[in-house]
């Protein structure tokens, strides 16, 4: 599985399907870790529980109920967990002593990772609920406020699939003109560092009717633009509605025709998993955005093959070749891991090669941490830390500096950005560029959910500044 972006935050009540729920009497609290598919689930487990008379809050000492909703992909993720349960434990207390009852639930993959173990070790904890089972949340909180200790990880995905939460018009709304959609869970790639495939388990792909009809829904309450999210988005297959067997080219071609979506995206991908035509997708849709996230992890193909990702870096390296004279501005994305087990400094000097030679516009770089009950855990000569901190520091800032030049090549150019939200100052709006830079702009040139053509004026270390040049469409 191949994990892009940690995040760690509260979801707002702003972007909840509770936002306009005037029947809710009970709070919800809401901390997301992880990447971009657990905030999607967090959604849909504000969506399920928006039914049974919750809305979601951002102050967790008003809470009736407190979820964490867990990403297990880094280096002790689960005490992270624990250490946050302490501090909830005692919230639970300070409420029950005023005769209030505060119910405490962990979700996500460290829940399908841990299960009985976590009520074992954080009795205060009310109910575990695994990835594939969210649609079923209600019931389990049910049974939970009846004083039952509940634990919920034995799942199949097609059921999650089939009863997801559909959300208002209006809640969607809320949550803004971008939006992420699911269509692919589950990872057979086996990565020897990855647990992913032990919690989220065998990839499997959303039907092609589902994910067409929530698209419909999204673009009907306003969204312009659509991330396909999955463990390894680029393996989704279905049968398409001419009975045809489809891959995400073909998907991506059917999106690009749906009225109101003006803009497409998916992560995140495998090299092993690009297809011809999703390289042609990239080619002839200007729908999808000109930004690829394609991790290689390593350059060197003996760490490579340790790892067990099943091709070379000259396979990598042809790949960003096609990938570019398809699309011949894209910006390429990656992740690396430095340090598993067995690395040398040659093995690293080959994977600062590699970043030198595809030149990034963002990436994102970790030190090799064992995930237990990997097959990396239990290989030999592990890296000394010290050697890893050494070898992250030289990456990162080769990374940093290659970011740093992509958004200073973006100076002076013209291009659409879709305006997203209020900038933190009075006066601005904040949009995103096709390669997914955050972009400040007048707030006279436009509005939310308009897409505006500007002039990048300056590049910050975390976003572009623009000037008007001229609408592009609204």
């Amino acid at each position: 599985m191949e994990q892009n972006i940690a995040l760690e935050q509260p979801i707002s009540p702003a972007s909840s399907a509770q936002a306009e729920a005037p029947a809710a009497t009970k709070k919800v609290f809401m901390k997301t870790y992880g990447c971009q598919m657990n905030v999607y689930d967090s959604q849909l487990m504000t969506d399920a529980l928006a039914a049974d008379g919750y809305r979601l809050t951002d102050n967790m000492e008003e809470a009736d109920l407190v979820l964490l909703n867990t990403c297990h992909i880094r280096e002790k993720a689960a005490e992270k967990v624990y250490s946050e349960l302490g501090r909830i434990r005692k919230l639970k207390e300070e409420k029950a002593a005023n005769g209030q009852e505060l119910l405490i639930g962990v979700t996500g993959c460290v829940a399908q990772a841990e299960g009985q173990e976590i009520i074992r070790r954080a009795p205060a904890v009310d109910l575990v609920v695994g990835p594939q089972s969210y649609h079923r949340l209600p019931s389990v909180v049910k049974r939970a406020r009846s004083g039952e200790k509940v634990v919920e990880t034995e799942y199949a995905i097609e059921d999650k699939f089939e009863h997801l939460p559909q959300p208002e018009k209006a809640a969607v709304r809320h949550r803004g003109v971008t939006a992420f959609l699911t269509v692919q869970e589950g990872c057979d790639k086996f990565c020897t560092f990855c647990v992913v495939p032990y919690t989220r388990g065998a990839e499997i792909s959303r039907p092609v009717s589902q994910i067409l009809a929530e698209a419909e829904r999204l673009a009907e309450a306003g969204v312009r633009e659509v991330t396909l999210l999955g463990q390894n988005v680029n393996a989704w297959h279905g049968e398409g509605p001419d009975g045809k067997e489809w891959g995400l080219g073909e998907l991506l071609f059917r999106l690009a025709e749906m009225p109101g979506l003006a803009r497409l995206r998916y992560t995140t991908s495998h090299p092993r998993d690009m297809t011809d035509s999703l390289i042609a997708a990239h080619r002839d849709l200007p729908q999808l955005m000109p930004y690829l996230h394609l991790p290689v992890q390593a350059g060197s193909d003996r760490i490579l093959k340790a790892m067990n990702r099943r091709h070379t870096a000259a396979d990598y390296l042809r790949l960003i070749e096609r990938i570019r004279k398809a699309r011949p501005d894209i910006a390429m994305s990656g992740d690396f891991i430095v340090g598993f087990p067995g690395e040398t400094d040659e093995d690293f000097e080959e994977t600062m090669r590699i970043v030198r030679e595809v030149n990034y516009a963002q990436a994102f770089s970790f030190k090799y941490s064992p995930r237990p009950g990997t097959p990396g855990a239990a290989m030999d000569n592990h890296v000394e830390e010290h050697v890893k901190d050494e070898r992250l520091q030289r990456l990162q800032a080769l990374l940093n500096e290659q970011q740093q030049a992509f958004a200073t090549s973006r100076v002076g150019l013209e291009m659409d950005v879709l305006i997203e939200k209020p900038g933190r100052l009075p006066g601005q709006v904040v949009g995103r560029s096709p390669w997914l830079q955050a972009v400040v702009i007048d707030s006279e040139l436009g509005d939310i959910g308009d897409i505006v053509r500007v002039r990048i004026a300056k590049a910050g270390p975390h976003s572009l500044l623009a000037e008007s040049a001229g609408m592009a469409s609204s």
